[in-house]
């Protein structure tokens, strides 16, 4: 007798949540969308990536850290991906080190080349310390689109 038992794919390891953030003056917040690491795929030290509103409209993109980096650092960070090639920038600390705000230029690929790629790959390096992980992109366009329509709420 032959038993076959189906077994459930497991679910995407993340998807991207939406959330306020609490911004640096009292009573003021921004929304944001995030979508947790890989874990198989990233160091224990990455948690994954952040797209927040902004103050005058902007985007921001950030790398969320466990471990934390001094918050006067400014690591290189290195961005991956199959579509876009790799691309590495100059970044400075968030959120008393706990994330890495990315240049004003990378908000553009989360606003574009992003929303078709499969998943990022991030590294980010502080004297020598180097954290690396991964992250899954899929559903970002429409997680974006959300974003924005938040942005001035």
């Amino acid at each position: 007798m032959i038993c076959l038992v189906q077994v459930a794919s497991p679910a995407p390891t993340s998807v991207w949540r939406f959330s306020r953030i609490q911004g640096p003056k009292e009573g003021e917040s921004f929304a944001a969308i995030t979508k947790t690491a890989e874990t198989m795929q990233s160091d224990p030290d990455f948690a994954g990536l952040i797209v927040r509103c902004a103050p005058h409209g902007k985007i921001d993109v950030l790398v969320a850290l466990i471990r934390p980096f001094p918050p006067k650092s400014h690591p290189k960070v290195t961005l991956s991906s199959a579509t876009g090639g790799t691309l590495t920038f100059e970044a400075s600390m968030a959120a008393a080190g706990a994330a890495v705000l990315l240049p004003d230029e990378v908000s553009a690929f989360a606003a574009g080349k992003w929303q078709t790629t499969p998943s990022l790959s991030v590294v980010v390096k502080e004297s020598d310390s180097e954290i690396k992980g991964m992250v899954g992109l899929n559903g970002l366009r429409e997680a974006y689109h959300s974003l924005l329509t938040n942005c001035g709420q």
